[in-house]
């Protein structure tokens, strides 16, 4: 017979009075666009593991707890920002640039992913500018 690996997943965390972490109706949007864009235990908004001969409806995406142990330990960490709203155990920061809330890579980061390569890329161009002008015809 064939082992359910979800049996196999951590339990789901909880707050310490034991209660489920809870998602705002903004942060239950993106994390149904993220269950319908990459969870593999959902088809057409059911839900294949809980699924015995009757559909079930996907219990994550009409919940604003976070109750299922696949979207949490594999589905939600891959959008890092979220995951970090909904736990708040990574320190979200805003860019400087556009105002957008990331995760940053490092203690130092300061601009989201789009605008840090705008950034790098403006930095880099004003660097070799400088260094060509001092160079002696």
């Amino acid at each position: 017979m064939k082992e359910n690996l979800y049996k196999r997943l951590p339990p789901l965390e909880r707050r310490p009075d034991g209660s489920l972490y809870r998602m705002t109706p903004a942060q239950r949007k993106r994390a149904n666009a993220l269950i319908r864009r990459e969870c593999c235990c959902c088809e057409d908004g059911n839900c294949i593991v809980l699924d015995d001969g009757d559909t079930c409806t996907c219990p994550q995406t009409v919940s604003f707890s976070v109750c299922c142990k696949w979207f949490r330990w594999a589905v939600l960490p891959l959008d890092g920002t979220l995951e970090a709203e909904i736990f708040r155990d990574k320190d979200t920061k805003r860019c400087a640039i556009c105002g957008q809330a990331f995760l940053p890579k490092s203690n130092r980061g300061k601009y989201c992913p789009d605008c840090a390569a705008r950034v790098h890329r403006r930095q880099k161009a004003e660097s070799e500018r400088k260094r060509r002008s001092s160079v002696d015809s």
